[in-house]
């Protein structure tokens, strides 16, 4: 038998298949960016996402300057975690990035933010905090600590005075550490010695869970709080957060600039970086 006839029918198709023209240089590349850009779309929307931190209402946790990488994929939606899915509900001391609530008992506030700063948009800006109280359970902030169904939430409060929103609060200690604490929280000098000397401590602004005013926080909405805890708007002024708004979990720091050195340019944030916070994890 010769050769010719010892070939399989499929040896012979696949010699007869003619082959399509050899792929360009520009249609590999093209190719290339277009499996890119989908998957990308794809991990931004489902995943993971960039935000960055304009204010100082998480120093020292979190600082001006600091661009977070978000985890959406972490928190199961309606707090039912799928058993195959490595999800969970959301937990007291994550610190969560969420869409504006909006101030539903003072909705002028939204409209009028001081000379030069821009109304709040409901929905449309990005915040940061850290979840206090869960839902189903109450909540009362009285003398710069927390209870949570009337028991004191353990967290290790220290004194931090920043001299301007941009700069880190400078740290000093103020009381031991509660072994039980997970997180670090700073108040001004001011109001710790105020409590020291048996003040109250009562702010205009202040609507939700404050002294005498103990609530419940609904279902699916939770209570959040600034770790700078004077110089933060929080659940304390416009409420509770709905599980809707929720974006996802803070997870580490992939890029810092100074704030102050760079004037706000994208440039200046590109030439004044702080590299001692990149790759930081948040917690």
């Amino acid at each position: 038998m010769s050769k010719e006839e010892q070939e399989t029918p499929n040896e012979s198709e696949a010699q007869e298949k003619p082959e399509g023209p050899p792929k360009s240089v520009l249609r590999e590349y093209f190719e290339s960016f277009t499996v890119t850009l989908v998957m990308a779309i794809f991990g931004m929307t489902f995943i993971l996402q960039a935000v960055t931190v304009p204010t100082g209402s998480m120093q020292n946790t979190i600082l001006v300057g600091d661009y977070l990488l978000v985890n959406k994929f972490i928190f199961s939606p309606g707090g039912n975690p799928l058993p195959f899915l490595p999800m969970r509900d959301i937990e007291r001391g994550d610190i969560i990035v969420f869409k504006y609530p909006g101030n539903r008992v003072r909705p002028e506030r939204d409209r009028y933010r001081g000379p030069g700063n821009p109304p709040l948009q409901r929905y449309q800006i990005n915040y940061v905090k850290r979840v206090i109280a869960l839902p189903g359970e109450t909540v009362e902030f009285r003398d710069n600590r927390v209870y949570i169904n009337g028991e004191l939430l353990p967290e290790h409060r220290v004194i931090g005075e920043a001299p301007n929103s941009i700069s880190a609060l400078e740290v000093t200690e103020f009381e031991d550490r509660d072994p039980n604490a997970k997180w670090t929280v700073y108040y001004s000098e001011s109001t710790m010695k105020a409590v020291e000397r048996g003040q109250s401590v009562i702010r205009d602004d202040y609507e939700f869970a404050v002294q005498g005013r103990v609530m419940t926080v609904p279902p699916d909405n939770f209570f959040v709080l600034g770790d700078a805890r004077d110089y933060s708007e929080d659940s304390r002024v416009w409420g509770f957060v709905p599980r809707e708004l929720v974006i996802g979990r803070a997870m580490f720091v992939y890029w810092s600039c100074d704030r102050g050195a760079s004037n706000g340019d994208l440039f200046g944030c590109i030439t004044h970086p702080r590299l001692s916070r990149i790759g930081k994890f948040v917690k």
